[in-house]
């Protein structure tokens, strides 16, 4: 797994091999978000639209969105409201707004109860329209309205003024005179063209003020994350975080899988590898106690990512399998031939096959089967044994333990001739004796003779 792509059957594997954990696991990840929706009570959103009339650029609607979220619009609509043990500083955090299509900006508000958020949203958009006015109106118009007076004052005095220089201008029709007379008129005429133009332009050359467009409309509905968002949402959280971790365990599992691999570990040739029939895919260790209870009921005593079981030949086949490998040792060793087969403890498959090597090699060679620890292996000390055997399923340990096993061997005084690998496969119908494949009754008639490759 370690090497491999982390495909779709990998995930498949373990929701099918780890429902139960998985199962769990997502139970406590709706209990986490059912607790954390306790701490957040419920909240409700609603807007309330306001109208901006006119050309808008889209900075000013980026202005104007601020200045109604600003604390001198929300600590006013604060003031108004009067919620007990609500201040505009909090308020503040539950009021927003965005400037939409068509000069429309949505002032939001949010609430603990539906009323309250449709009273803040229509209280803060009334506060900002109102406010608004006061900034384009309110001050601009005065002062506008105090220097237009002054002006025409000014042009009144003026008048005035050009009405006595042309009385005391000379009476005659002389050309100076006409001329003089002539030019103050003029003069008098644009005075008055310009006042009235002033007038028609008056003070309001800002854009005409903005309306509120209705009232909020009261949610009948919380805003995310609801309480049933946040149960599935720690429910899904928790169970991908299992498969999470599945995943990495696997990618950072550093068992040997491979006939090669597990044979340079211990520093011996394969002998080959045999086969034996079973239904459950993983070696279960034989635990007791609290702990073990619970690791069965979690399903987390056995391994889930070993391979499917793949379907193997009937009993004849496998049998040929093991008198392939009790062949080699005859050739390989001299005679009297005695071996210690050496078991790692807890591996149940490769204790089976065990059995079985004893049981095709009756006498020839002589084997003795030994449970050795892989956390503090020892093995027996050599007494008319002509070396050791180990016999092991793949990928169920790694090198350091393996080479841990070499080493006790080796402390012990005997030298490991062989490595026979064990898998588990799916078992067939057995077939009888008479009818054994020709193949089969070629290997079985070479017999002790057959050496080379692996069985």
């Amino acid at each position: 797994m370690s090497d491999d792509t982390i495909r779709l059957v990998t995930i498949g594997r373990i929701i099918r091999r780890r429902w139960r954990l998985l199962t769990i696991l997502a139970l406590v990840g709706a209990l986490v978000g059912y607790g954390t929706s306790l701490l957040f009570p419920p909240r409700y959103t609603t807007s309330a639209p306001v109208l901006l009339p006119g050309a808008w650029e889209e900075r000013e609607l980026l202005t104007q969105q601020e200045i109604a979220t600003s604390s001198v619009v929300v600590d006013q609509a604060a003031a108004t409201l009067h919620w007990t043990g609500v201040s505009g500083r909090e308020l503040r955090d539950r009021v927003s707004a965005k400037a939409a299509d068509g000069n429309i900006i949505k002032i939001s508000g949010t609430a603990d109860t539906p009323k309250r958020a449709q009273q803040l949203s229509d209280q803060v958009a009334q506060q900002f329209v109102a406010f608004a006015a006061r900034i384009a109106g309110g001050g601009t118009d005065t002062v506008a309205a105090t220097e237009s007076e002054a002006l025409r004052k000014q042009v009144e005095e003026t008048n005035r003024r050009i009405t006595d220089l042309a009385k005391a201008a000379d009476p005659g029709k002389t050309v100076e005179s006409v001329q003089s007379r002539t030019d103050l008129e003029q003069l008098r005429t644009s005075l008055q063209e310009a006042i009235d133009k002033l007038d028609q332009a008056g003070p309001a050359t800002d854009k005409a003020g903005m309306v509120v467009m209705g009232p909020a409309a009261r949610p009948v509905g919380e805003a995310p994350p609801t309480r049933m968002q946040l149960i599935v949402g720690g429910a899904l959280l928790f169970f991908l975080l299992a498969v999470i971790g599945h995943l990495v365990a696997a990618r950072m599992n550093r068992r040997l899988r491979t006939e090669p691999e597990i044979a340079a570990a211990l520093g011996s040739a394969p002998l080959g590898t045999v086969d034996v029939p079973g239904e459950r895919p993983a070696h279960r260790p034989e635990g007791r106690g609290p702990r073990a209870r619970i690791h069965r009921l979690l399903g987390v005593d056995t391994r889930w990512d070993t391979p499917t079981l793949q379907k193997s030949g009937d009993e004849a086949g496998r049998q040929i399998r093991y008198r392939r490998v009790c062949a080699r040792l005859r050739d390989q060793l001299p005679a009297p031939r005695r071996l210690l087969v050496v078991v790692p403890d807890g591996d149940e498959i490769a204790r089976r096959a065990a059995g079985q090597l004893v049981d095709e090699a009756k006498t020839d060679p002589l084997l003795r089967v030994v449970g050795v620890s892989v956390d503090r292996p020892m093995v027996p000390d050599r007494d008319i044994e002509s070396g050791a055997l180990v016999v092991l399923s793949a990928g169920s340990w790694t090198a350091e333990e393996l080479v841990g096993i070499a080493e006790a061997c080796a402390d012990g005084g005997h030298e490991v001739v062989g490595v026979v690998v064990a898998g588990m496969v799916q078992a067939r119908p057995t077939r009888p004796v008479g009818e054994l494949p020709d193949d089969a009754a070629l290997a079985l008639a070479v017999g002790h003779n057959a050496t080379g490759g692996s069985a």
